[in-house]
């Protein structure tokens, strides 16, 4: 056995001629063989071996084993045992060896601790369990190999391995690479040493396992006693951790790459050798490699290319320092505008000055600093400045004064001399004045050139050769910034050698130069000069943030030559990259090798026939900056970006190069930080940290505290309070500012250590308080997800799923149901056997029951009270429903606490922090009927929170998981499939595609055992029956009833869902005979709604019922639905659901009254019906309520109360971040400007809305109000002023008459729609016709008390029956003189005169028939 190390790691080999003999059988087997070395043979009782010859060896090869017939089993049994008695027994039977039970002796454990590598120790030391210390990861593997000159004999081999192992180490460490193990292989010793083991990770690691192999080499080959010297490196992942049985195991790594490095050690003997990955990814030039012959190597199919490395030997070259990337003039510089003024405003204070200036840009790798500094050297040669730009490298650190020899060069004009004869000419023309020509020769070795050494500078010292460097090069720029302005330009300036920094700070102390840099942050603390510059008071230092979401879009755009990408890759581009544009590029760049981008013509969106998979095709196209930015001459853009198949992005492996960029990072953490990460790698983006604690091993929550507060400090994690606080983090990324290091040098020293424990302990108060913890960039989370084995993660999204399970629900305030309602009773999917619901339910089993409960059980059919007599006049009845919801507030108001809830709706947040992450649990589980449970709930959640595009997406991840289910028919899976069809109506409907719609619908319907009829027999004969169904409901007593069951109440939902869009959709179709299917749909929705028995349910079904008879214009119906809901709510207990169902009847008669024209109603009614919504803390009912009363305001011109109103919708826009709200708000002001004469915001702050969220997901995906946005904006600018067409006129006025005849639309509208009438019927010259349609107009305005219509209809009926003409800038004129809302309130602007600031419809005053 030998022996060897150092005095921190030690190792041992087994050496002699038994293990040449064995190495040498070794070669000789194939798969399943058993080769005897010769002296194994002479050892065996030959009569029990059946061997076979190996031609021209010793070595025999075993056929079988033939006992002799003597042989005796229970001889050599007990002569076996015997042997047993040196191993332990009792409870120690499983330790096989012996020194396991010595006592513990420190000194000896110290000893053996060298035997250990130390990355694992460390782990040890920090208590990791076992089980977490295996992992797959990308590591770099150098395999050395030592062929020895004298290979029998121990004591020659010996020495020279020790001093080898001893030089390897001292290389290895410095670079944070280990070895592994070390054993004889096939030819001398080989030493398996790997650099990336866990803990270990750095920088840079593949050149620097180049630059260790080379060094390793370039030693061991100067040792006289080793023949030969072979080197195999290889890149990629592997698995590292425990490999062997539980008694008898080692830390080591396994994987193609480790056999790959073996290989090439022996199949290129004498050479450092490595792959293609290594290759590539080392970033070295070319000239350090030559590629290799391939050669057929055992175990490996296909290795890539082989490359020799030559050696890591840099090449001076002057000229060779400028900035790696040519500056594009096609490719615009992208959100760095801020960065740029900083720039114009520093350079405009030097030119203004006699001192000089440095801007300073610190910003971590990637972030685009060299771009900035790019366009800033093109923007300073613009204006004839003279620039020297460089760029270091990290071995620019390690040359004493390199970038002052770089940029003196470059000042001289030696950069473009080719030989060192020109140099010497230039320097001597330069220098002549400055500097005696016997000292010309201390320039030889600082610019490579050849002057004759004279007698006075041979003895001259290096500090004092030094310091006239200095002063001749000061000369020199002083003569040089007389001439003409300097600016140097420095990039990855923290590369910059001390000496270089000191002559900077002299430099900018006596002489008016301009110096900008951009650097990542110092490893380490800058040296004096340094820091001296960045307090200096003429320093700018400007830390560069990321570029906004719209920023990367335009930068994807631009790369890839297209006019638009899916919204699928745009948000996993913003949210991967996180705005730096390195991670950008490198996920671009992954898409592409794995060819998943592909790339088609433009297609006109008038010819794309509607589908359910086309449906939310709208691409995310450039910004109209981009477009401004092009070139003039350039061709407009014919492409789109669209991605391949099925693809997930979700799914794919980040790219290596960002993988090595987070694994670094990870590892720079302490042991327990990375093993928190990892964990949290496993829950998703996005924790709790309740969830985090339950999954941590052995971990308490002081432990959790601490650590997630030093890496929320560290910026892996950041923590919110709330779901809204997330979302609105996420919507923007950190931008650029400025940093003062003069004034953080002026606080004391003494107290930074006390500072930093200050803000230790604020982080952790803060973690606390925030229970949301996210990932701040999700490369970091991907990576440390690939880490863990598959059957780790296994078990961890099991425990995972069992924690979220248990809250897999809507929030306390919604009273914990489904999303889906019922849907759980439907579809068991649950893991744990006892939840909430199952206690409740063993409750009600045993009798108890709620007084609640009760009497709403009692609610679903009431009797005819005598609340509203016949008697009793409009006016009277609606007096009496405004005093009931009156008393309702007041109740509200003075028994809060009883009625009130605590705290607002959670359900957003659950779905983001529960919902979702339980749905990919269960995906990773290979459980995808439980995952299609959750993505359906998901579906649901966005629906309810207006988010339809998301809506769709997750009803995509659905459907792929319906089709694997197809083969199993059952309940639980239909219900999933009618399910998935109602929430793909709704999804269509909400799109304004009613056709696809009403397709989804009535399969839902089928599938839920309710066929809708499909022809006019089967329409009369279902109506028949369900009129008779009805009946039956209405004219049955209240009397106790069972309940349905919960599974038949999540059909019955479902179904009611279902019917009530589908007379929606009816209603809105021309064809006369539609209106008997939507008849009918509203009908069977009253009836289901009746048979859940659910007071809310029978309450809405009664309203919708009445809407739809209101607008068919069947006044005896309508008016007795909307009495029996009112009845219906009459009676119901004032607590929780019975109040929240009072305000939701109140809305939706307001909303109601509006529709129909009875504006003073709808106003009361929407007022009281905002206060109870307030009350209740439910802001999302409440924002809706506002953006109709603001409408209803509007047309009654009553401006005070109009604009309370808008003030209340922003304030709740604002706080809780509703873009509907924001929207709606912006649109009624766009209207006040347009139709009330005033304004109340700008027209540029509503314009710079709409193109800010122009790209919004759930404005640009809602049919509707993003094109009212638009069209107002059309309308201000008056871009409608063309003259239509005989045919476009007649067509719109036949679209606009079955508007009115076919009831399609709310009476609301019909003074707008005959006022259009009017307008076109002018402009087909039919006078007689233009004045009954006025005439109409102006009577429906009176009756429904619209002002504003009425105003606009007056204004239009005099200049159309008159000859004056509107002059071309009319509109323009108008909009310059419109008052502002405060001026108004002043009383500086008077009430009448503004009514006159309308926009008029335009007519030509041929056409006037008048």
């Amino acid at each position: 056995m030998l022996v060897f190390g150092d005095e921190t790691r030690n190792y041992f080999l087994v050496i002699g001629q038994a293990v040449e003999d064995v190495r040498l059988a070794q070669n000789m087997a194939q798969m399943n063989d058993v080769i005897l070395s010769p002296n194994c043979w002479q050892l065996c009782d030959r009569s029990m071996v059946e061997i076979e010859r190996i031609p021209d060896q010793r070595a025999v090869k075993v056929n079988f084993l033939k006992p002799p017939p003597t042989f005796n089993f229970d001889e050599f049994f007990t002569n076996c045992m015997t042997f047993m008695e040196y191993y332990p027994s009792g409870d120690h039977k499983n330790i096989l060896r012996l020194a396991c039970m010595l006592e513990s002796n420190p000194d000896l454990e110290l000893s053996l601790q060298k035997y250990v590598m130390e990355s694992i120790l460390k782990q040890i030391d920090d208590k990791q369990l076992q089980g977490y210390l295996s992992e797959l990861r990308p590591v770099t593997i150098v395999f050395v190999n030592l062929v020895f000159k004298d290979q029998g004999k121990a004591e020659v081999i010996g020495s020279a391995i020790q001093d080898a192992s001893v030089h390897i180490n001292s290389v290895l460490r410095a670079f944070r690479g280990q070895i592994n193990k070390v054993f004889m292989f096939d030819k001398g010793c080989s030493f398996l040493c790997v650099f990336g083991f866990p803990g270990e990770k750095a920088a840079n690691e593949v050149s620097h396992a180049l630059e260790s192999a080379v060094d390793i080499f370039d030693f061991c080959s100067q040792v006289h006693k080793i023949h030969t010297v072979s080197i195999g490196v290889a890149s990629g992942t592997v698995f590292c951790g425990i490999v062997g049985h539980s008694v008898r195991h080692e830390y080591t790594v396994i994987g193609q790459k480790v056999n790959i490095a073996a290989r090439m050690m022996m199949y290129y003997p004498g050479v450092v050798t490595c792959d293609s990955v290594t290759y590539n990814g080392s970033n070295l030039p070319a000239y350090f490699f030559k590629e290799l012959p391939k050669k057929v190597m055992k175990g490996v199919a296909d290795a890539g290319p082989v490359y020799q490395c030559l050696g890591l030997h840099e090449k001076v070259m002057f000229g060779m320092a400028y900035l790696i990337c040519n500056r594009n003039e096609g490719y615009p510089l992208l959100g760095r505008d801020k960065e740029i003024k900083y720039f114009m405003y520093t350079m405009k204070e030097f030119l203004g000055s006699s001192c000089s200036r440095v801007l300073m840009y610190e910003g971590l790798s990637g972030y685009g600093k060299s771009q900035i500094l790019m366009e800033i050297e093109c923007l300073a040669q613009r204006e004839n400045h003279r620039t020297i730009t460089i760029a270091l490298t990290k071995i620019s650190f390690q040359q004493n004064f390199y970038t002052v020899q770089i940029l003196m060069a470059n000042v001289l004009g030696l950069d473009a001399c080719k030989h060192y004869k020109e140099r010497q000419t230039n320097i001597r023309n330069r220098v002549k004045t400055l500097l005696e020509e016997k000292f010309y020769c201390i320039l030889n070795d600082i610019f490579h050139v050849q002057f004759p050494i004279s007698r006075e500078a041979s003895k001259m010292s290096t500090s004092k050769k030094q310091k006239q460097l200095e002063t001749l090069f000061l000369k020199i720029l002083e003569q040089k910034v007389q001439e003409e302005k300097i600016i140097f330009i420095i990039d990855e300036a923290q590369f910059v050698d001390s000496n270089s920094w000191a002559f900077m700070e002299k430099l900018i102390r006596t002489i008016p130069i301009f110096i900008i840099m951009s650097l990542s942050p110092f490893p380490n603390l800058p040296c004096a000069a340094a820091s001296a510059i960045m307090k200096n008071r003429n320093t700018t230092y400007i830390t560069v943030g990321a570029l906004q979401p719209e920023d990367i879009r335009n930068k994807v755009c631009l790369d890839l030559d297209v006019e638009g990408i899916p919204k699928e890759l745009d948000s996993y581009l913003v949210e991967g990259s996180c705005g730096i544009p390195f991670y950008c590029e490198e996920l671009l760049r992954n898409l592409d090798h794995h060819r998943v981008l592909v790339f088609q013509p433009l297609e006109s969106e008038e010819k794309t026939n509607m589908t359910w998979n086309n449906l939310f095709k709208s691409l995310s196209k450039p910004t109209e900056k981009l477009k401004i930015l092009k070139l003039d001459g350039e061709e407009e853009f014919e492409e789109v970006c669209n991605l391949a198949g099925d693809v997930r992005l979700r799914n794919l492996s980040p790219p290596a190069s960002l993988k090595e960029i987070s694994l670094v990072q990870l590892d720079s953490m302490s042991l327990s930080h990375q093993m928190l990460v990892r964990c949290a790698a496993i829950i998703g983006l996005t924790f709790t940290t309740e969830l985090l604690f339950e999954i941590l091993p052995c971990w308490n929550m002081k432990m959790m505290i601490k650590a997630l507060a030093t890496l929320v400090g560290s910026n892996i994690f950041d923590c919110f309070r709330s779901g809204k606080d997330l979302r609105m983090a996420l919507n923007r990324n950190s931008v650029s500012f400025e940093v003062n290091y003069r004034s953080l040098s002026l606080k004391p020293n003494e107290g930074v250590a006390h500072a930093e424990e200050e803000e230790l302990h604020d982080l952790e108060s803060e973690v606390i308080e925030c229970h949301i913890i996210r990932f701040c960039k999700p490369m970091m989370q991907k990576t440390a997800y690939e880490l863990w084995l598959k059957d780790q993660k296994k078990a961890m999204h099991l425990k995972c799923a069992r924690f979220l399970e248990e809250n897999a629900h809507r929030c306390h305030r919604c009273r914990s149901g489904d999303f889906i309602p019922y849907h759980h009773f439907a579809v068991d999917i649950r893991l744990n056997s006892l939840d909430l619901d199952t206690i409740r339910m063993m409750a009600k089993a045993q009798g108890f029951r709620t007084k609640e409960e009760t009497t709403l059980s009692k609610t679903g059919i009431v009797k005819k009270c005598d609340t509203f007599s016949e008697n009793l006049s409009s006016d009277e009845m609606s007096e009496r429903i405004l005093n009931f919801f009156d008393s309702v507030i007041i109740k509200m108001r003075t028994f809060e606490e009883d009625i009130i809830p605590l705290e607002s709706c959670q359900c957003e947040e659950i779905l983001e922090v529960v919902l979702m992450p339980l749905a990919h649990h269960f995906l990773a589980l290979g459980e995808n009927k439980k995952a299609l449970y959750y993505f359906l709930e998901i579906a649901s959640a966005y629906l309810i929170l207006d988010d339809n595009y998301m809506a769709y997406t997750y009803l995509n991840e659905g459907e792929r998981l319906l089709k694997t289910l197809k083969k199993k028919k059952s309940w639980s899976q239909t219900f999933e499939s009618a399910t998935f069809y109602c929430l793909k109506g709704q999804v269509c409907f909400n799109m304004g595609q009613m056709v696809l719609a009403k397709k989804s619908l009535r399969k839902a319907l089928k599938l839920l055992n309710r066929d809708f009829p499909c022809n006019l027999i089967s329409l009369f004969l279902q109506t028949h029956v369900e009129k008779k169904r009805h009946f039956h409901y209405m004219n049955q007593q209240a009397q106790e009833s069972s309940s349905p069951e919960k599974n038949r109440l999540a059909q019955l939902y479902q179904q009611t869902a279902c019917f009530s869009l589908l007379w929606k959709i009816y209603s809105l179709n021309y064809f006369v005979h539609y209106k008997y299917y939507a008849q009918l749909a509203a009908i069977m929705q009253v009836n289901t709604a009746l048979e859940t028995q659910d007071a809310f349910e029978i309450i809405r079904a009664y309203l919708e019922f009445s809407l739809h008879h209101q607008l068919a214009g069947d006044q005896g119906v309508w008016f007795k639905y909307e009495i029996m809901a009112i009845e219906h709510i009459f009676s119901l207990p004032l607590k929780s659901e019975g109040i929240e169902t009072v305000a939701y009847t109140a809305a939706t008669l307001g909303y109601t009254k509006l529709m129909m024209g009875h504006l003073d109603l709808a106003i009361d009614l929407g007022s009281r019906a905002q206060k109870m919504w307030a009350l209740l803390r439910n802001p999302n009912k409440q924002y809706r309520i506002l953006c109709w009363l603001s409408r209803c305001l509007l047309l009654k011109n009553r401006h005070k109360h109009l604009i309370q109103v808008l003030g209340w919708l922003w304030d709740l826009s604002m706080a809780e971040g509703h873009i509907f709200g924001k929207a709606s708000f912006y649109y009624v002001c766009l209207d006040i400007m347009l139709y009330s004469g005033f304004v109340y915001r700008t027209f540029e702050e509503c314009l710079d809305f709409i193109c800010q969220n122009e790209d919004n997901r759930i404005l640009k995906f809602h049919s509707g109000l993003l094109l009212g946005l638009y069209s107002c904006v059309a309308i201000w600018k008056n871009c409608s002023r063309g003259a239509l067409s005989d045919t476009d006129v007649l067509f719109s006025l036949q679209n606009l008459e079955s508007l009115v005849t076919q009831n399609t639309t709310g009476v609301v509208f019909y003074p707008r729609l005959y006022h259009l009438m009017a307008y076109i019927c002018i402009l087909m010259g039919d006078g007689q016709n233009c004045s009954l349609f006025l005439n109409t107009a102006l009577s429906f305005s009176e009756t429904q008390g619209n002002m504003l219509e009425k105003c606009w209809l007056n204004m239009s009926k005099e200049w159309w029956f008159s000859n004056s003409r509107l002059t071309e800038d009319h509109w323009r004129r108008t909009v310059q003189s419109l008052p502002s809302w405060e001026k108004i309130l002043a009383n500086k602007v008077n009430v009448q005169d503004i009514q006159k600031n309308k926009f008029l419809m335009r007519v030509n005053i041929l056409d006037n028939p008048f």
